[in-house]
C-alpha cells in the first residue's frame, strides 16, 4: 500500500502542529515539575476528560476489540465494557478525593494515607513496578500495533517503526509537559474519531460487505453479534460477561480502568482546576469513552471477518509481512487500505495522533513516578526545580528505549492485555477501600502486590511448564488470582498493626472521606474541625447506577439501531435520556455545585 503525495500533506500536516505545540510549552514545562507533570493544577474539565478519551485510543485499541470481535463475536468486548463500573465508581466516590490531596502522584497518597517505613517502601517500589515495568508493557503493545499498521500501510520493517515512531514522540514528549500533551490531545481525539469513523464507512463500502444490511445479514456472522454471550455455553458466558461484571471490575487493577482511579487518570484528577472540574473530567471521560467510540471499530471487525476469513488470507495479502504478528488484530490496519486518497492520509494521521497521544501520556506519568516518587524522595532531595525537570526529561528517553524493545518481542494486544490482568488480580479491592476503611495499611497493598504477581508466575509458568498440569482457561485463572490475593492481604491486614494514630488523623481531617469505615479508627474530630466526612453516600450510589445507565443505554441503542432493531434502540436510548436527567439534578448532592 503507498501513500499519495495528498495523504503524505495530510500527515506531515498534523506531525507539524504536534510540533509546534510542543515548542509552544516547552518554556512552561521546564519552569517546575508541577508545571512538567501537572499543567499548573489548573487545566479544564473538558480538556482533560479528553485528554484521557485520547489516550485510551492509542493505536492497539481497535486492534484490541478487532481480535476480540474476530475470535469471540461481539460480546467478547465485555471484557473491558465491564471496566464502566470501575469508570464510573471513580467519578462519583474517588474524583473530589484525588484532587483533595494535593499529591503530585498517586504514589504521594502512600506517605500521606500510610506511615513508617512500609510507606516509603511501598511508594518506592511501586513507583518502579507501576511506572517502569506496567507502564512499558503497555506502551509496548501500542508500540507493537504501530509496527502491524506500518507493516501493512506503509510497507516498514518494524525497526523502522519502533526507532522513527519512538524518537519523534520521545521529543515532543520531552519538551511539552501536560499542557502540550493535553492540549494536543484535543486535536487528537477529534481526528482520531473522524478517522475510525471513515473506516467503518469504508469498510462497509467493501464489494464482499455490502453495506450494513449485507454486514449483519451474512451467514459467515452466524454467532458473532449478540451484545450479550449465550448463556446455554455457560463456560463461555461467565468468561466474557459474569466473571466481568461480578469479579474483574472492582478485583483487577488495569491501567485507565484502575478500581478507585489510578495511574494517568489520577494525574488527570490531580491536574484539575478543583474538585469539580476533577468529577466533570472524569464523567466526561467515561462518557466518550464507552458509549461513543466502540461502535465504528466493531463495524470494522465484522467486515474483516468477510473480506479476511481466516490470518492465511491475511498472510496472502501482506505476504511482505513477519509471520509471527499476522494475528487476528492485524485485520483492523489490513481494512484500511480499502480507503481513497487523502482520507487514507487523515486515516493515518489519526492513528499516528493516537499512538502519540498514548506514548505521551505513559512517558509523562512514568517520568514522574521516577522523578518525584523515587529520584527526589530517595536518591537526590532538595534539588531545584530546574534539575528535576531535566531528569524527567532523561527518564522519558529511557522508557521510550525500553518500550521499543519489548514491542519488538510481543506478538499480539491481547497477549499483553491477559497478562496484565493476570498480575493485577485481585489488588483491586484494597485500592477501593483504603480511602474509605481506616485498618488498610501499607502491609495490605504490599502482600496484594506480591501474591498477585506470585500467583501470575504460578498459573503463566509453575502450573503446566513445571507440574506439568493441564492448561487452565484465563478466565478461571483471574477469579483464582482474585481469591488467594483477596484472602492473602485482609489476613495480612489484620494480623499488622494499622498506620499510627497521628498519620490516620492528619488523612482524615485532610480527605474527609464518606461512610462508617472510619468508625472505631480512635479518631475524634475536636470543635471547629472540618466535618467528620463529606458526601452523601447514597445520593453517590445512585449517581453511580444512573451513570452506567446511561453510558450502558447509549451503547445498546446504538448497536441494535445498526442492527435495525429500532424498537430496542428506542427504548435504550430512552433509558439513558432519562438516567442522564436524574443525574443532573443529583450532581449537587454529590457535591458538584
Amino acid at each position: 500500500m503507498q501513500l499519495t503525495t495528498l495523504d503524505w500533506a495530510v500527515v506531515a500536516g498534523y506531525g507539524i502542529f504536534a510540533v509546534l505545540v510542543g515548542l509552544v510549552f516547552a518554556r512552561r514545562a521546564g519552569q517546575d515539575t508541577g508545571e512538567f507533570f501537572l499543567g499548573g493544577r489548573n487545566l479544564p474539565w473538558w480538556l482533560l476528560g479528553t485528554s484521557m478519551v485520547a489516550t485510551t485510543f492509542s493505536t492497539d485499541t481497535p486492534n484490541l476489540v478487532t481480535d476480540l470481535v474476530r475470535t469471540g463475536g461481539v460480546s467478547q468486548n465485555w471484557l473491558w465494557w465491564a471496566f464502566v463500573i470501575t469508570g464510573m465508581c471513580t467519578v462519583f466516590f474517588y474524583a473530589r478525593l484525588w484532587r483533595r490531596s494535593g499529591v503530585l502522584t498517586d504514589m504521594g497518597f502512600y506517605e500521606l494515607r500510610y506511615s513508617g517505613r512500609p510507606a516509603a517502601f511501598l511508594r518506592g517500589f511501586r513507583s518502579v513496578y507501576l511506572g517502569v515495568f506496567f507502564n512499558v508493557m503497555i506502551m509496548a503493545t501500542v508500540t507493537l500495533a504501530a509496527i502491524k499498521i506500518g507493516g501493512v500501510l506503509l510497507g516498514a520493517g518494524k525497526y523502522e517503526v519502533v526507532l522513527i515512531a519512538g524518537t519523534l514522540t520521545a521529543l515532543y514528549s520531552v519538551t511539552s509537559g501536560l499542557w502540550g500533551v493535553v492540549v494536543t490531545d484535543l486535536l487528537l481525539f477529534a481526528i482520531a474519531m473522524v478517522g475510525s469513523v471513515a473506516a467503518a464507512w469504508f469498510a462497509l463500502a467493501h464489494p464482499a460487505v455490502g453495506g450494513l444490511d449485507g454486514l449483519f445479514s451474512n451467514p459467515a456472522l452466524e454467532g458473532k453479534l449478540g451484545l450479550l454471550p449465550d448463556f446455554s455455553d455457560l463456560d463461555t458466558a461467565a468468561a466474557v460477561f459474569i466473571i466481568p461484571i461480578s469479579v474483574q471490575w472492582w478485583s483487577t487493577w488495569y491501567p485507565g480502568a484502575e478500581p478507585g482511579g489510578g495511574g494517568y487518570v489520577a494525574q488527570r484528577m490531580l491536574a484539575a482546576r478543583d474538585e469539580g472540574h476533577a468529577l466533570k473530567a472524569t464523567l466526561w471521560f467515561n462518557i466518550a469513552h464507552y458509549a461513543l467510540r466502540p461502535w465504528p471499530w466493531i463495524i470494522v471487525a465484522l467486515a474483516s471477518l468477510l473480506v479476511y476469513p481466516s490470518l492465511e488470507s491475511i498472510q496472502a495479502a501482506f505476504p511482505h509481512l513477519d509471520p509471527s504478528i499476522v494475528k487476528h488484530d492485524l485485520a483492523y490496519p489490513a481494512m484500511l487500505v480499502f480507503l481513497p486518497s487523502g482520507l487514507l492520509g487523515l486515516v493515518v494521521a489519526s492513528l499516528a495522533a493516537a499512538y502519540m497521544s498514548t506514548i505521551s501520556t505513559h512517558l509523562n506519568w512514568g517520568a514522574s513516578y521516577m522523578v518525584d516518587d523515587v529520584y527526589r524522595r530517595f536518591v537526590r532531595p532538595g534539588e531545584s526545580e530546574r534539575h528535576y525537570v531535566g531528569v524527567a526529561r532523561a527518564c522519558t528517553v529511557v522508557l521510550m528505549v525500553l518500550a521499543g524493545a519489548l514491542a519488538l518481542q510481543l506478538e499480539n494486544a491481547l497477549q499483553a492485555f491477559q497478562i496484565l490482568l493476570q498480575i493485577g488480580a485481585g489488588s483491586g479491592l484494597v485500592f477501593l477501600l483504603r480511602w474509605f476503611w481506616w485498618r488498610v495499611n501499607a502491609w495490605s497493598e504490599i502482600s496484594a502486590m506480591v501474591v498477585s504477581f506470585l500467583v501470575a508466575v504460578y498459573f503463566g509458568w509453575v502450573h503446566t511448564a513445571v507440574l506439568g498440569l493441564p492448561e487452565i482457561s484465563s478466565s478461571r485463572q483471574l477469579v483464582w488470582g482474585v481469591a488467594v490475593t483477596t484472602v492473602g492481604w485482609l489476613t495480612v491486614t489484620l494480623l499488622t498493626p494499622p498506620s499510627d494514630p497521628e498519620t490516620l488523623r492528619r488523612f482524615h481531617r485532610h480527605i474527609r472521606p464518606m461512610g462508617p469505615g472510619w468508625k472505631g479508627a480512635g479518631i475524634e474530630i475536636g470543635a471547629g474541625e472540618r466535618p467528620a466526612s463529606d458526601g452523601d453516600p447514597a445520593a453517590a450510589l445512585l449517581a453511580w447506577f444512573l451513570g452506567l445507565v446511561v453510558v450502558y443505554g447509549a451503547l445498546f441503542g446504538t448497536g441494535y439501531g445498526l442492527y435495525g432493531q429500532s424498537g430496542v434502540a428506542l427504548f435504550a436510548f430512552a433509558a439513558s435520556g432519562a438516567a442522564a436527567v436524574g443525574l443532573i439534578r443529583l450532581l449537587p448532592r454529590v457535591g458538584l455545585r
